[in-house]
């Protein structure tokens, strides 16, 4: 066996006789301990705090949206329609149209988005987890899905018969208006669906028919503003971009759900870095006492370590027993930390002991990825503190 961790595993068995140096041993334990357990619950929970805000937003946005880079709306094809159906891993495709419009309902007014959507839409975006109350609209007709906030809003609720909800799209062209006929084309709507998924989101959109909408922009049956996909999970994303982009000729941009949140996403990863940085300065500072405590063991061996030294042991083995003992010591109890806070965590997922709400449990991930993260970060920060307090073996100690 390795003399240096033959010695140093003695010496993290076996007591001290100095009741003093047994405490800050035991100080120095906890401490990593509770910062192993610490850190990973808190990456455990934003992890789940993490999922639970990208799920709204995974509800409603396709895994792959494409959009024009040369405007608002680009032309498709049949050609190019059955180009995209052919490619493999695309499970459904769904044309929409993206429009800020203006809609009346008893004398209130709202500016938001009009979307319309094809039949297959349903097919790439889970309608039915969106959906707060009533029904999703019927192809060609004038059937409408409403936000909750826009319900709200204008106080418009479903199947109102008193009082007509109207949208007003501004006519293109040019020369001079004289009438408000000639400004808006305008439709009565019928309400037939309330969809909640966030705050934002459910102000923002006016879900109708894809031909209802090409009717009030104007446009021709091939002209639409974006074309949203559901892929295979299992296929390589990147590759069916390129097919698409092949398709297009380079004139479309092809985004994933990620993209379509950048701003999201960056701000979760932000804040995970934070959160990171701010629990490892924690263990950083619980550190502080296992290298008092390798110091003080140093101090206390003395006498053993001058005679290892007199024997033809190098100062080198010397520094070694402490590095190796200090860094067994953060293994030990970065492990025992880790034990500790996925039991803590898989006693959150499977039995919800604290709720946010009387309804919704605090929400809590457990991944793999967070359990190596903290290993490395406990035993980096444990070698680098080992390696500081084993400095302190020299010949000036020893003589």
């Amino acid at each position: 066996m390795n003399f240096p961790l033959y010695i140093a595993q003695r010496y993290l068995r076996s007591a001290s006789k100095n009741n003093a140096i047994n405490i800050i041993n035991g100080i120095a334990s906890i401490g990593i301990i509770v910062g192993a357990m610490a850190l990973f619950v808190v990456l455990s929970v934003f992890s789940g705090l993490r999922d639970f805000s990208l799920s709204f937003s995974n509800n409603f946005d396709p895994d792959l949206k494409i959009s024009s880079t040369l405007g608002k709306s680009f032309f498709v094809s049949p050609e190019q329609d059955n180009k995209i159906q052919n490619i493999k891993g695309i499970l459904s495709s769904s044309k929409v149209i993206e429009e800020r419009v203006l809609f009346l309902f008893d004398g209130k007014e709202e500016v938001t988005f009009l979307k319309g959507v094809d039949s297959v839409f349903p097919k790439v975006n889970d309608v039915k987890k969106i959906l707060f109350n009533g029904n999703w609209l019927e192809p060609n007709t004038s059937e409408v899905v409403i936000g909750y906030g826009i319900s709200q809003k204008l106080s418009l609720g479903l199947f109102d018969m008193n009082h007509p909800f109207e949208v007003f799209v501004p006519r293109p062209g040019k020369g001079t208006i004289e009438t408000p006929e000639q400004a808006f084309n305008k439709s009565k709507l019928s309400p037939i669906g309330i969809y909640a998924i966030s705050e934002d989101l459910d102000s923002k959109y006016v879900f109708a028919d894809l031909a209802l909408t090409q009717s009030l922009l104007e446009f021709k049956p091939t002209q639409i503003s974006g074309i949203e996909l559901k892929v295979s999970p299992t296929v390589d994303e990147q590759e069916i971009v390129s097919q698409l982009q092949t398709i297009f000729n380079q004139k479309v941009t092809v985004k994933n759900r990620a993209q379509l949140n950048d701003s999201l996403y960056k701000m979760l990863n932000t804040e995970n870095i934070a959160v990171y940085l701010i629990f490892t300065l924690v263990i950083v500072i619980a550190l502080f006492n296992l290298i008092g405590a390798l110091i003080m063991m140093i101090l206390d061996k003395k006498a053993n370590l001058k005679t290892l030294f007199n024997l033809g042991t190098p100062i080198q083995d010397l520094r070694k027993i402490f590095l190796l003992q200090g860094t067994l010591l953060s293994v030990v109890g970065g492990v025992i930390g880790l034990v500790l806070g996925v039991a803590v965590v898989l006693l959150q997922q499977h039995f919800q002991l604290i709720m946010i709400t009387p309804t919704l449990a605090y929400p809590v991930v457990f991944s793999i990825k967070n359990v190596l993260i903290v290993l490395a970060t406990i035993v980096s920060l444990g070698i680098t503190a080992s390696l500081i307090a084993s400095s302190r073996v020299t010949k000036k100690l020893l003589e």
